[in-house]
């Protein structure tokens, strides 16, 4: 199995390690180049969405990325991957892929100073360590999206067909259940 990294910018490190701890080959996804090489799955990290979607289209991966996402490639996006996946951004107009039928809001607990742990149930997991950082939160469904986890009622993690998008950072907690999740799917 070979796990292709979006790596152009935020926590694509922290993820490469996990995977390669795991037992999974990784490659990082830096330059439309890197889309040739074979991958089975793409992790889209957290990071800023603004600027990695800026940085998907100047660098001709946008198109690529999104129709790989279309074929059925698992896709893991956390924080500002969830962002890109979404359909709908609440208070932005910009969006991304829109191949998750969810709409999310960005930066949803605030600034950094709104950055927060909290264990909570994820469905086929029990409770896991979470670490919300100027994290979005998912405020509508639609479609079959299974919701996999809330806090304080609002929905923290989702699957929809092959795509697991989180609004947490799951790379920096030192639990791996959920890249082992993400492996099976």
């Amino acid at each position: 199995m070979v796990i292709g990294i979006l790596s152009v910018q935020g926590a694509f490190i922290e993820h490469e390690e996990i995977f390669k701890e795991l037992g999974a080959d990784t490659i990082q996804l830096r330059q439309k180049k890197d889309l040739d090489r074979h991958f089975d799955r793409l992790v889209l990290p957290g990071g800023e969405s603004t600027v990695q979607g800026k940085l998907l289209k100047d660098l001709g991966m946008f198109n690529i990325l999104k129709e790989k996402i279309e074929e059925g490639m698992p896709v893991l996006g956390t924080c500002a991957g969830l962002i890109l996946l979404a359909e709908n951004i609440s208070n932005d107009t910009r969006s991304y892929f829109k191949t998750l039928p969810v709409t999310v809001k960005r930066n949803a607990y605030g600034r950094q100073l709104g950055s927060f742990h909290y264990d909570g149930d994820i469905k086929g997991l029990g409770v896991f360590p979470m670490e919300f950082i100027r994290a979005p939160y998912i405020e509508n469904i639609s479609g079959d999206v299974e919701v996999l986890s809330q806090v304080n009622g609002k929905t923290t993690a989702v699957k929809y067909k092959k795509q697991l998008g989180l609004s947490f950072h799951p790379e920096l907690c030192g639990d791996y259940r959920i890249h082992k999740m993400f492996m099976e799917i």
